[in-house]
């Protein structure tokens, strides 16, 4: 059923919010949990060349239309993982809108939090790639996510925000609506996840730092946010500096490490900072933190059952922690996860899917080391398909992808502050 109102309509109410295990102990609870996802809903239209393109005429190839934006592609992942994502975002009445929100009901997800009315262009990219599948250009409008998408819509789900295992929130929001997204989460305890988008949005986190307990940002955006968190441009990027010399993890860690430390000492507790093909680094301020944010609810879905036990079986709580020599009280943490080899077709959903994954296994109750590793393999998937989301996930692959992921990661740093 359409529940969306016209422009001449008042907007719906929201119901009550479903509770989670992460409320304080005695609160009431509700059967299920449902992670809240604020963002863009986009429409990519994606042309692939099949040669070298020329200037100035058509060039063979193949155009497809896929859904898209990042907190829609998180929170479609999410729900291919059968943790039911509340989705908060903004679409029209055009024909982007109905392609976008026929695919969401028919998926049988909310479409409660989708703000729809008349005035409302919704969101599309245009992107060009390559013959090697890599974007080549680009042309964005979505400057409906924030002229819509503002504190006044969101605060009508503050219940659901209040319930949820985590919040999640990307870049495209204006800064006000990132700040009242993050208030109303931390009146409730709900941890903040905050996906960058871009190098430009990234620095937005500078007005929401305190809140966040999560970010994704990749090599680029995290010197971005760490720039705009310090006020100053000190901190430079890694790649261009160094041309094409091939740096090991280590010696990117090291190069990386003052960015991610601050962002750690403005309050993020874990950074999850993504490396592409040479995969995650997992960045905590605390190894308790690690062992403390671990996400459980009441009654999980049978997959999320399955998911659990699938990951825990194979990837181990203690088997890093164990084998290393980090105290109780060791402040500085970091892990790297490699990536898994893939047969590439497209590279947009990659990340998208890596939190989704991640933020599905955390409410699923793993941790989020068993977490970072589920994100990786669930991204594996994204890459090999054509759309931002693949269609559905394999229980079996995706705990053994999780293994190998896991068995390969080794820690970088730990220990305590000077």
């Amino acid at each position: 059923m359409n529940r969306f109102p016209d422009k001449n309509s008042p907007e719906n109410e929201t119901i009550n919010g479903i509770q989670s295990g992460s409320y304080k102990e005695g609160q009431a609870r509700n059967l299920t949990v449902e992670p809240v996802v604020i963002g863009g809903m986009v429409l990519d239209v994606n042309a692939t060349s099949s040669m070298p393109a020329n200037p100035g005429t058509s060039t063979p190839g193949k155009v497809i239309f896929s859904f898209g934006g990042v907190a829609r592609n998180v929170a479609d992942c999410i729900s291919k993982l059968e943790a039911r994502p509340f989705m908060i975002s903004a679409v029209g009445f055009d024909m982007a809108g109905n392609l976008l929100l026929g695919h969401w009901e028919s998926a049988g997800l909310s479409t409660e939090g989708i703000q729809r009315n008349r005035n409302i262009e919704t969101a599309v990219v245009c992107y060009i790639f390559d013959e090697k599948g890599e974007v080549a250009a680009g042309v964005a409008r979505v400057e409906s996510i924030e002229k819509f998408l503002t504190p006044r819509w969101i605060e009508k789900f503050k219940c659901k925000i209040s319930s949820a295992p985590i919040l999640m929130v990307d870049a495209n929001l204006t800064s006000s609506s990132l700040e009242a997204s993050c208030q109303m989460a931390a009146q409730f305890n709900t941890p903040v996840w905050f996906e960058p988008v871009s190098v430009a949005k990234s620095r937005r986190v500078a007005s929401v730092v305190q809140y966040v307990s999560f970010a994704s940002p990749n090599e680029d955006e995290l010197i971005a946010m760490a720039n705009a968190i310090s006020g100053r441009d000190i901190f430079h990027t890694i790649r261009k500096d160094h041309g094409t010399i091939k740096l090991s993890k280590e010696s990117l860690f090291q190069m990386l490490k003052p960015a991610i430390w601050l962002l750690l000492d403005k309050g993020v507790k874990v950074v999850v900072v993504t490396l592409g093909s040479h995969g995650v680094f997992l960045c905590s301020n605390a190894k308790s933190n690690l062992e403390k944010l671990v996400f459980k609810e009441n009654q999980p879905s049978h997959f999320s059952k399955q998911l659990y036990e699938a990951i825990d079986t194979v990837c181990p709580r203690d088997q890093l922690f164990g084998t290393s020599k980090c105290g109780p009280i060791s402040n500085l943490f970091a892990v790297h996860f490699p990536a898994l080899s893939a047969s590439v077709v497209r590279l947009t959903g990659a990340g998208d899917c890596l939190v989704g994954g991640m933020i599905a296994s955390l409410c699923a109750g793993l941790d989020v080391m068993q977490s970072v590793a589920v994100g990786i393999a669930a991204a594996k998937v994204a890459v090999e398909v054509e759309s931002n989301v693949p269609a559905e996930y394999c229980l079996a692959r995706l705990a053994d992808d999780a293994r190998s992921v896991y068995s390969g990661a080794t820690i970088l740093l730990c220990q305590s502050k000077l």
